[in-house]
């Protein structure tokens, strides 16, 4: 896992300088501390900096061919590269060195841009052919690692974040309000929009090539679905599982490739349970684990973490987080992260990945994308039930499904009948739409614009939610099953502009952590798209088939265990006895809420007090804090303060001790 940045110039711009790629890189020296490497060659200039974790002594980057004609810097990792080199060897290449990152360069000359094609990782690449003048830009298929670009004066800037695009001077910084609008409506910037104006994000499954001067982006991959009913005689679930079951063992085993040692995240939950007991069972890596675990009984989870670690006898610690934890972390996270969130969960992942490195570790293996992958999410639950409910509207019987919905949650929309029936029925007149599972969601998070200030509802006044998703959403959508409709969308917003941003490659990445995600191995979602509906969802049991074939190999407890999503204690985190932290006093108040211009400072302030009075119990207060306090943070970072150091300009606590 590294970090990447890079400028080209067109035309009569100034062509890149070593100074100029040193200031981006060194913006990415968390990514990768280890080393760093430039080249710079007239019109194209590429930086790198680097975690070593596959051939550490020969892999240092930027990696070229045998005639210099192609270079790359890449942030990520190719897991069949093993694979990949031994074909390339036999059409003729040779190779100078045992990483991973120099079979790119060597495909490239054989596929050309169809090279993407044939790697299994997570990647940002950037790739220059000396002879074409043309550049190459790759992102992975699910949007794990993250790929920023802009033009400035004639010059196209890219990195792997933000904050090195911001160290080349000339770039501008404000914040993009339909971005915002983004944020507070699907969790995160959808398409190529990023929150900053100007500044771009590559999209997932996506390739990007600039040559003179013309710029050509297309998709090279995407979460696809049958659009005819799918032959269940064909096939039993048995047999269905026992395939799941290798491909599993085998996704789980490229991931562990690696020249450092590997360990796993344990949440307590199914999906990380199966990647832990998979390593245990199939391959010969020491097991390792790492937990969070909260003082709030209502988000922690560690009496299951404990389950599985004495089941299979692992190595464990668990970092302890508590409120003032949160509180004082917070600013930190929202540096990595260059985006504002609307829940505080990022922030003890980024803790935990602190005890990770600490404990002398640089890679994990989680279990992030399961959910979207095999049906997890009560979203999926909910969709299914609205759509019943809507097929006979006067039932009285119907409407108590939605008891059986978030069953962890003190506060539960479900447990008020009347309110459940109002609060579900929404967007029931888009019934058919591809994005009508999400729009109770949507509307919930939405509220967060009722505290935008007039100037953000008049930069604002043309956005409008759905057709801004229906613009993202492929052709024949409409074609596929409801539930698939429901995981593209969910996978396309939530999971990759959020989870796998904000709370998965930042709160990683800010301790030198690398992230790896078996349940998003291309091969692993093609499976499960081809998969029947109920072997996902069968009646309100989710991931139906995930479980069964993973018979035999966890306790049952576990095994069949109902989703619980990771969560922590938000707008609580930052009042200790009705008092908040000084930088939250600060930047909520009144007089800077004005000067920032994003919201109204009265409504702001009478949140904030709602919040110290402890009122705010519900998704839509909770959001709100946290999503306003978070923009508030980038625009002092990014905006006004103009952060260019390898630490935030607020004071923030140190990384905690891990607990063994």
């Amino acid at each position: 896992m590294c970090g990447i940045a890079g400028i080209l110039s067109s035309g009569p711009a100034a062509p890149p300088s070593p100074a100029e790629l040193s200031a981006m890189i060194g913006q990415l020296h968390h990514r990768g501390p280890d080393g760093t490497g430039t080249y710079c060659q007239g019109e194209m200039g590429l930086a790198h900096a680097r975690l070593s974790i596959i051939d550490l002594a020969g892999g240092d980057q930027p990696i070229h061919n045998e005639d210099k004609s192609v270079w790359v810097v890449f942030n990520g990792e190719i897991f069949n590269y093993i694979e990949l080199r031994a074909e390339l060897e036999r059409a003729g290449h040779r190779f100078y060195t045992q990483s991973d990152t120099e079979v790119i360069v060597h495909l490239y000359e054989q596929h050309g841009d169809d090279f993407v094609q044939h790697l299994n990782g997570q990647f940002a690449i950037a790739l220059w052919d000396v002879r074409q003048k043309r550049l190459v830009l790759a992102r992975d298929r699910t949007g794990i690692r993250p790929l920023f670009h802009t033009t400035v004066n004639g010059r196209l800037l890219f990195a792997s974040e933000a904050k090195a695009l911001f160290a080349v001077q000339g770039v501008p910084r404000r914040l993009d309000p339909h971005a915002l609008a983004e944020v507070f409506t699907f969790w995160a910037p959808v398409g190529a929009r990023s929150v900053f104006a100007g500044v771009q994000s590559l999209p997932p499954g996506h390739l990007m090539t600039v040559q003179g001067g013309k710029t050509d982006t297309r998709r090279y991959w995407d979460w696809d679905f049958p659009t005819e009913p799918i032959d269940e005689g064909k096939r039993s679930a048995a047999d269905y599982a026992d395939e799941l079951r290798e491909l599993m063992i085998d996704a789980v085993r490229l991931q562990l490739r690696a020249d450092v040692p590997v360990g796993a995240y344990l949440s307590g939950g199914l999906d990380s349970s199966i990647i832990t007991s998979l390593i245990h069972n199939f391959t010969d890596t020491p097991l390792r684990t790492f937990s969070v675990t909260f003082e709030d009984g209502e988000f922690d989870e560690s009496a299951h973490q404990q389950q599985l670690v004495d089941y299979l006898g692992t190595q464990h610690s668990q970092v302890r987080c508590t409120r003032a934890d949160i509180a004082a972390a917070f600013p930190r996270a929202l540096w990595h992260a260059e985006a504002p969130i609307l829940r505080t969960a990022p922030t003890p992942l980024m803790l935990l990945s602190a005890s990770v490195r600490e404990q002398g570790y640089k890679v994990v293996l989680t279990g992030e994308g399961a959910d979207e992958v095999f049906g997890g999410y009560d979203i999926f639950k909910e969709a299914r039930v609205r759509r019943f409910m809507a097929r006979a509207p006067q039932s009285s019987v119907r409407p108590q499904l939605l008891k059986r919905l978030y069953p962890y949650l003190k506060h539960s929309p479900a447990t008020s009948g009347a309110f459940a029936k109002s609060f579900f029925s929404e967007g029931i007149e888009h019934l058919n739409e591809p994005y009508f599972a999400h729009i109770p969601r949507w509307n919930t998070t939405g509220r967060i614009s009722q505290f935008f200030s007039a100037g953000m509802r008049d930069a604002t006044a043309g956005w409008s939610a759905y057709p801004a998703i229906e613009a993202t959403l492929p052709a024949n959508i409409r074609r596929w099953q409801p539930m698939a409709r429901d995981q593209y969308v969910e996978a396309h917003t939530l999971m990759s502009g959020y989870l796998l941003n904000s709370q998965g490659d930042r709160m990683a990445m800010a301790n030198s952590i690398e992230g790896r995600f078996p349940f998003l191995d291309h091969r692993v979602i093609e499976f499960a798209n081809r998969l029947p509906p109920r072997y996902k969802l069968m009646g309100l049991t989710e991931k139906f088939l995930l479980k069964k074939s993973m018979t035999g190999l966890l306790p049952e407890g576990v095994r069949t265990r109902s989703k619980q999503p990771y969560r922590a204690p938000d707008s609580q985190s930052f009042f200790i006895d009705g008092k908040a932290p000084e930088y939250v006093e600060e930047l909520m108040s009144e007089s800077r809420v004005a000067q920032a211009g994003y919201f109204e400072p009265k409504a702001v302030r009478k949140l904030f007090d709602k919040s110290r009075a402890g009122r705010t119990i519900g998704f839509g207060d909770n959001m709100a804090f946290v999503g306003i306090l978070s923009t508030m943070l980038i625009d002092e970072m990014f905006i006004q303060g103009q952060a260019t150091s390898a630490r935030p300009p607020i004071a923030s606590a140190e990384p905690m001790a891990a607990v063994a």
